[in-house]
This record gives structure tokens, C-alpha cells and sequence, in this order.
């Protein structure tokens, strides 16, 4: 009996060594799965809880987000005011997230997703959407105060709804419909659930409008 006691008041500390550097282990593997400027989800993390989303039945829709003339903002101000945007763009997009029972990611550079719910009827669903959209742009394009100088922050956004599509096929559809909507000034751009279909070509790695294509709706800020 001393023995066994003997044992296991040896194997205590070791045991709790164990624990102390499993808990530092799992800190440190979720933290390389944040984006340390923003605290949002890195782009692989993100796509394994949108994918977990959209296994769900609901209607998810689906965004790509990326900052206009974010290139100016850096040559003007310097590269720590343009950290600091980012770092507020990915803080108020995270708040926007959860808020509306979504998650959100940095995708790389000032290019943003995430996903959102938009359960509802068919009938109300694009007008749900185009006012979370609306409030969503608010918040992002508020400026943004860095060493007491004021930056004016303006966002294009894509969106691509479920209908039982991939992930990856939602991705490339909002990445299309974002790049159309920059190019005409920034705002959203819905694209319709008819569109789903593979992706025939990108322009500067974004998908490109083609001639023909039917327009999605589309939001533009004041």
C-alpha cells in the first residue's frame, strides 16, 4: 500500500505537467488559427466553420469583402495606419458576425469573408439580407482615427446565398459580384441563387463580370 501511495504522489506532478502543457498546446494551435491584426478566423479556419454551417439546413448567405483604394490609404498615411483599418475592419466585422449567428475571416491582404444567417421565407429574404448588408456597411466605413488623423474607410461586397452549393463555389460567386460592385465605387452586390454555376475565369485572381450576365441587386452606400 505505501508503495502504491509512493507511486501515484510521484506520478502527481508529472501528471499535472502533462495537463499544464496540453492547455499551452491547445492555446497556442488556436491562436495560429486567428489572424493576429484583426482576431478574426485565418482563411482555413474560416472555411471549416462556414462548411459546418452550411451542413445546417437553414439559408446561409455568404461574403466577400475588400477594401477600396486600401493601396492609397497605405501610400498616404503609412503602413501602421493601414494596420489599424484592418484591425478595425476586422473587428467590427467579427462583432457584425456574431451578432447576426455567423462567423467571419481575413482571407489575406484587406480582402474579408463571412458567413451570416438568412432564414425566411423566399419572399423576404433578399430584402433581410439588403438591410443587414446596408447596417453592415455602416458600421464598416465609419472612419477610422490613427494618430489624430481621420481615415475615411469604403468596402465592396459580394454576396452569394446557400441553395445547397458548395462552399468554394459561394466563395468564387461573391468574389465575382464584390469585384463587379468595385469597379462601380464600392456598396453590395446580390448575386441571384441562378447564377451558381463553376467558375469560368478570374481577373486579378477575382471573378469577372461577363457581357450578358444577368445584374444582381445591388446596394450602394450614400
Amino acid at each position: 500500500m505505501s508503495q502504491t501511495m509512493a507511486a501515484l504522489s510521484a506520478a502527481l506532478p508529472l501528471a499535472a505537467g502533462w495537463s499544464v502543457n496540453n492547455r499551452w498546446l491547445r492555446r497556442r494551435i488556436e491562436a495560429a488559427r486567428h489572424d493576429p491584426l484583426t482576431g478574426l478566423w485565418t482563411r482555413e479556419a474560416f472555411e471549416e466553420h462556414a462548411r459546418k454551417s452550411l451542413s445546417h439546413k437553414q439559408q446561409w448567405a455568404v461574403l466577400v469583402l475588400d477594401l477600396n483604394r486600401f493601396k492609397q490609404t497605405n501610400d498616404t498615411y503609412g503602413h501602421a495606419a493601414g494596420d489599424a483599418v484592418l484591425s478595425a475592419t476586422g473587428q467590427r466585422l467579427g462583432a457584425w458576425a456574431a451578432a447576426h449567428h455567423g462567423v467571419a475571416g481575413r482571407l489575406g491582404g484587406d480582402e474579408f469573408a463571412a458567413i451570416t444567417d438568412v432564414s425566411g421565407t423566399r419572399d423576404t429574404v433578399t430584402g433581410t439580407l439588403s438591410a443587414k448588408l446596408l447596417n453592415l456597411i455602416g458600421r464598416l466605413e465609419q472612419p477610422v482615427v490613427f494618430e489624430g488623423r481621420v481615415i475615411d474607410v469604403r468596402v465592396s461586397v459580394g454576396v452569394a446565398r446557400s441553395e445547397r452549393a458548395e462552399l468554394s463555389a459561394l466563395l468564387r460567386l461573391a468574389d465575382e459580384h464584390m469585384y463587379r460592385i468595385k469597379q462601380q465605387g464600392g456598396g453590395f452586390s446580390i448575386a441571384p441563387t441562378h447564377e451558381h454555376r463553376p467558375a469560368l475565369g478570374t481577373v486579378n485572381g477575382r471573378r469577372a463580370g461577363r457581357p450578358g450576365t444577368h445584374c444582381a441587386p445591388e446596394g450602394r452606400t450614400p
